[in-house]
């Protein structure tokens, strides 16, 4: 691998690290997971931190590679226990970030994109429109950023946050290998999900991937015809073809496959729908996740549907044999709804 210009060192693999070291550097490779020990491990934001290293190898480090952070320029804490942060990349774009705390388990719902191209009718992300794909580097420096800042582990991951993954696929996959690997994060890999609104190249490729991650895929309608005005993405990659590509994933990879569903008042939530999700998933390994919504704002339209009619929804897919639970969204008092805390920092600026 030759080096042509600095990069951030956090966009390489162990391997690729590996190959620069022991090829260009002429060091042991030993020198490598000292290097990752103190990036992952520690968290330095300094090669110079690194003490344990001979001064020559910090100076090579200092001159081909950077060892950037991302800025946590806002934070605002929940009554649920749960964190949100709005982080500053280092051309000023702005991504969000949750950390979730349940119980003594600690889950952080990560973004893969500036912005999203998909403009789900109600997601805050993609109200501004598509920037930029993040880089590997970028995406683990939300969780290592998390963890110093909490001084917590981070036990689960979701892509869930800004983008959709499977638009980011390559850099994704290798963060998740970053995240993965004993070197790095040390988390294991059923305990990533990466979820999609539906992307089916995405689902096709990754059930074709060795990592034994979670896959998760935004429904929120059992009707062509709802499910576009909610997702757009569902004219390009429509329901029959969509439920195609997850049977086939189940079947390769022979795990289960979750379907979140978010809970719309009078558009979405009717016995009618529930029965027709019911009829569209009984024959495979899947489960649902009714997801209780979180409102955003510019959206009066939209609101989260009554209780009765949940656990109605509930009833109707349980007298079904597919397992479903309810998920109440957390932070609804620091605006943790996907895309709200940048909408509303950049809408200061403006003002």
């Amino acid at each position: 691998m030759e080096i042509e210009k600095k990069k951030n060192i956090k966009d390489l693999s162990l391997d690729e690290l590996k190959d620069i070291v022991t090829g260009e550097f002429f060091e042991p490779s030993f020198r490598v997971d000292q290097v990752f020990g103190w990036i992952y491990r520690q968290k330095v934001s300094s090669f110079l931190e690194m003490k344990n290293l001979p001064r020559h190898f910090i100076d090579q480090l200092n001159d081909h590679f950077l060892l950037t952070q991302i800025k946590p320029i806002q934070t605002l804490s929940s009554q649920d226990g749960s964190v949100k942060f709005l982080f500053e990349l280092s051309d000023g774009h702005l991504v969000e970030s949750v950390l979730i705390r349940n119980g003594n388990r600690n889950t952080v719902c990560l973004s893969s994109q500036v912005g999203c191209h998909w403009h789900c009718l109600f997601c805050a992300s993609g109200q501004d429109g598509f920037k930029r794909n993040l880089s590997t580097g970028e995406i683990i420096d939300q969780i290592l950023s998390i963890m110093k800042v909490t001084n917590e582990y981070v036990h689960n991951v979701v892509f869930m946050g800004m983008g959709e993954p499977f638009d980011n696929y390559d850099q994704v996959m290798k963060s998740i290998q970053m995240m993965n690997t004993d070197e790095g994060l040390n988390i294991g890999a059923r305990k990533i999900t990466i979820s999609t609104c539906g992307i089916i190249p995405g689902i096709q490729k990754l059930s074709n991937h060795p990592f034994q991650v979670e896959l998760s895929v935004s429904l929120h309608s059992a009707d062509d015809e709802i499910r576009s005005q909610l997702m757009p993405v569902n004219k390009k990659y429509p329901l029959k073809e969509l439920i195609h590509a997850c049977k086939k994933y189940v079947e390769k990879k022979r795990r289960q496959i979750t379907f979140e569903y978010l809970m719309l008042k009078g558009i979405n939530d009717s016995v009618e729908q529930a029965n027709k999700l019911s009829h569209l998933i009984s024959d495979f390994d899947a489960k649902v996740n009714l997801i209780i919504y979180n409102p955003i704002q510019n959206k009066t339209d939209l609101l989260p549907s009554e209780e009765r009619a949940v656990s109605i929804f509930q009833a109707i897919l349980k007298r079904n044999r597919i397992p479903v639970t309810i998920r109440y969204s957390k932070g609804q008092d620091i605006q943790a709804a996907c895309g709200q805390l940048r909408s509303n920092y950049q809408n200061k600026l403006k003002v």
